[in-house]
């Protein structure tokens, strides 16, 4: 058993290509840290910066991980976006074997996951920056993550930030390609 990373911009398609998979999904954005807990990193707009590491929980990400590859079973965490808050728990089973971990933060976990065996592929999703963000801004919207001149500002940063966002998922390990591509790669491999 072993874990296919899924990284890539916000809005690049990550949620979406493993929903179409229809595997088992470990969503790392379910390990972020409460919005008060202590040493938040805070961006320049003033708020908790959610694009940081430090935001995130890594060590217990990983040994979700390879608690999943072990036993076949982990409890999670799930994490309301719009209320910077985990809410509680969910148990999630990868039966069949192969399972995905996708989230802004996977490239971060790359090397712990390769270091530890768990790893079977690494993938950096992209596309054009204008879609990306046009897809990012709507589902942000739609869903109410958060209020809309922080939407459309934090999106305009991350469209500027998007290269150095694929180049570091490279450096860990990920090999960039389209959606299209990894569903490709990933429905041949299984």
């Amino acid at each position: 058993m072993g874990v296919v990373i899924l990284a890539g911009p916000s809005g690049s398609g990550k949620s979406h290509l493993a929903a179409r998979l229809g595997w088992p999904v470990l969503r790392l954005d379910d390990f972020y840290r409460d919005a008060d807990a202590a040493g938040m990193p805070l961006s320049t707009l003033g708020i908790v910066d959610w694009d940081h590491p430090s935001s995130w929980d890594s060590v217990n990400a990983v040994g979700a991980i390879a608690e999943l590859c072990a036993s076949g079973r982990v409890e999670v965490p799930v994490y309301d976006i719009t209320t910077s808050a985990r809410t509680g728990t969910q148990t999630l089973a990868a039966p069949g074997g192969r399972f995905i971990a996708e989230g802004l933060f996977a490239p971060v976990i790359v090397d712990a996951c390769r270091d530890a065996g768990l790893l079977d592929a690494a993938i950096c999703l992209t596309r054009h920056r204008v879609p990306t963000f046009g897809l990012r801004l709507t589902r942000d919207l739609r869903e109410g993550r958060k209020p809309p001149w922080v939407l459309v500002r934090r999106g305009w940063r991350l469209m500027q930030d998007e290269p150095r966002i694929v180049a570091e998922a490279v450096v860990h390990g990920c090999e960039p390609m389209t959606p299209r591509q990894a569903r490709e790669l990933l429905l041949s491999s299984s």
